[in-house]
């Protein structure tokens, strides 16, 4: 039974009609549908209790974990298109029931336009997370299959009580390849090894050079055979080497009669041969390419960077990044990091940092949010890992407690490390007192830049955590950011 006085101006079934989309039901109480209005507020009421209930008890580590899981990508799919359908039917049948029939003609038009209008607007919202979780899904199907584990089973689920099985840091080898459509194989140009306290998120990024020469292999590998002495070649046509840390996945993949035939082992083996180089046991790989990260740059809008001087670019020298601080899209900033003009490799190394440092920075949550589908399909073309999927729910909480954690970095550069003639045993050294000099900072605070003049880690608040010192007494550990001059800052 509905009520005689039901609206009777557009502006009054319009105001309903608008009251409906945000709180369902109302219209059919004002009209007299008042079983069916006091069942869509209550269902209405009880889907808000529930999704606020379910947002208290998870942290956001939590519940963006577990927002890469299939199971979750799928419930947000369904429910996305399910509730949209819904919605529509909603604002449709409510504009039914406040009988816009009664109007003058003119207010017929306006309300059956409007309520068109916004029948497809509250479309909008359910479609866009249906489409954000069925991008997300092809991105990860895509980025989590190694070449190297094609045709493997997947690995178990970790228990969720103990995800690091007893490990107290994790650690990632981070890669910047130079694959390209005229070059064969992948060149490992930058390289860096992220050491995660599981616990506190304080992380350790260590670099290690390009040209490191005379590298060593883990004893009784297959590498460590061929080249007892050290990774050795004969000179190229042109006189130069191809026997630097950067060619061992190449060489690796090149020559699969070295793994009993086995192919894709230059990933294994680069991890293997790093984490020997620092005395550390490597548990992933991701490879960027480089330019990759040129389009994840745009995609979150640019990043920040103070360029202390103009940087040249290009084989005529026909590009520039001009000096001063501004927000450079993805091919700048990746100039900035990668050009070898007028500056040697332990300068792009640096610049590389200041890079990664603004980037940690800048990609907030509120701007991954907004500019999801961008950097999703950015995301898509750029990364290789071995990271096993199901690790991603546990690798996502850990990956925000980074970004308000101690950040430090080591830079196995000249005059810590002389690249031609390295020292294995300082290297491990100053490899472990960083480490240990990171587990002991537990108040984890976010890293910023400093124009300090001696490089240090950024500490947490009221406490002054040693640091790791080379035998020469120089402390190599230093904040990500630090003599960036301001890349990291916001705005």
């Amino acid at each position: 039974m509905r009520q005689a006085d039901e609206p009777k101006s557009a502006g009054a079934v319009l105001g309903w009609l608008v009251l409906s989309a945000l709180a369902p039901g109302s219209a059919h109480l004002r009209t007299g549908w008042r079983r069916t209005g006091l069942v869509l507020l209550s269902c209405y009421a009880a889907l808000l209790l529930a999704l606020l209930a379910f947002v208290l008890s998870n942290d956001l580590g939590t519940l963006a974990g577990s927002a890469t899981q299939d199971s979750w990508l799928t419930a947000i799919m369904a429910g996305g298109i399910v509730l949209g359908l819904a919605w529509f039917a909603l604002i449709v049948h409510s504009f039914v029931v406040l009988r816009p029939g009664r109007l003058a003609q003119s207010g017929q038009a306006l309300t059956g336009t409007v309520a068109g209008l916004l029948a497809i607007a509250v479309v909008v919202p359910f479609g866009y997370a249906a489409q954000s979780a069925g991008t997300s899904r092809q991105t990860l199907d895509r980025i989590f299959t190694a070449p190297e584990n094609e045709g493997e089973p997947p690995p178990p689920e970790p228990e969720p009580e103990d995800p690091w099985a007893g490990r107290e840091r994790v650690n990632i080898l981070l890669l910047g390849g130079d694959a390209d459509d005229n070059r064969t194989g992948v060149r490992t140009d930058s390289m860096n090894l992220a050491s995660v306290d599981v616990k506190t998120g304080n992380t350790v990024l260590f670099s290690l050079p390009r040209n490191l020469e005379d590298v060593r292999f883990r004893p009784d590998t297959p590498m460590a055979r061929r080249f007892p002495g050290g990774f050795d070649l004969p000179k190229d046509a042109n006189g130069g080497s191809s026997d630097l840390l950067n060619s061992v996945w190449e060489y690796a993949d090149a020559h699969p009669e070295i793994f009993g035939g086995k192919q894709h082992q230059g990933p294994k083996v680069l991890m293997d041969t790093i984490g020997y180089t620092l005395g550390i046991e490597v548990d992933w790989y991701a490879l960027v390419n480089m330019w990759g990260f040129a389009r994840l740059i745009d995609a979150i809008g640019g990043v920040r960077i103070s360029v202390e001087q103009d940087v040249v670019f290009g084989k005529y020298n026909e590009g520039l990044v001009k000096a001063g601080t501004r927000r450079l899209k993805g091919a700048d900033a990746m100039w900035y990091a990668r050009s070898r003009t007028n500056s040697d490799d332990y300068t792009r190394m640096r610049r590389q940092r200041c890079v990664l440092g603004a980037l940690l920075d800048q990609a907030d949550p509120a701007t991954v949010l907004t500019r999801f589908n961008q950097i999703a399909l950015a995301t898509k073309e750029l990364i290789r890992t071995d990271i096993p999927r199901p690790m991603l729910r546990h690798l996502v909480p850990l990956a925000l407690k980074v970004k308000d954690a101690e950040v430090s970095s080591v830079q196995f550069v000249p005059p810590l490390i002389n690249t031609g003639y390295p020292d294995w045993d300082k290297i491990r050294d100053i490899a472990e007192k960083a480490l240990r000099a990171s587990s002991r900072a537990q108040a984890p605070v976010a890293a910023s830049a400093s124009p300090a003049a001696t490089p240090t880690s950024t500490p947490s608040p009221g406490k002054t955590p040693k640091k790791p010192q080379a035998k020469d007494g120089q402390d190599p550990a230093q904040g990500l950011t630090e003599g960036c001059g301001g890349s990291s800052a916001k705005g």
